[in-house]
């Protein structure tokens, strides 16, 4: 298995990205799908997840109303977009997957399968 993250960069404050993360080795049509971040020196902390079968989703209060998480089955891909942005959203972002049963939110330590972030500077 594996996901692979793209779509970082520098916008300014107020600006949108849109982060993919296309999955590969498996179908993912039963994994729960999430967004990380990590901030310099914070521990990472859970943004968005997805039940890719039943398209339901969560959100972290930070990101709520800012953020979407969406899938493409056909490209076996997941998104975040990102509008509003602010300077306390910089920070490398990683997909996640997890075989377990889709509650909400996700945790880090339950997640199975991880990217290679993908970094977001957000400037004032």
């Amino acid at each position: 298995v594996q996901l692979q993250a793209s779509g970082g960069g520098l916008v300014q404050a107020g600006g949108s990205l849109r982060l993919s993360c296309v999955a590969s080795g498996r179908t993912f049509s039963s994994y729960v799908m999430a967004w990380f971040r990590q901030a310099p020196g914070k521990e990472r902390e859970f943004v968005a997840s997805l039940s890719w079968s039943a398209g339901s989703t969560y959100y972290a209060d930070s990101v709520k109303g800012r953020f979407t998480i969406s899938k493409d089955n056909a490209k076996n891909t997941l998104y975040l977009q990102m509008d509003s942005l602010k300077p306390e959203d910089t920070a490398v972002y990683y997909c996640a997957a997890n075989r377990g049963l889709y509650s909400g939110r996700a945790y880090a330590n339950a997640m199975d399968y991880w990217g290679k972030g993908t970094l977001v500077t957000v400037s004032s």
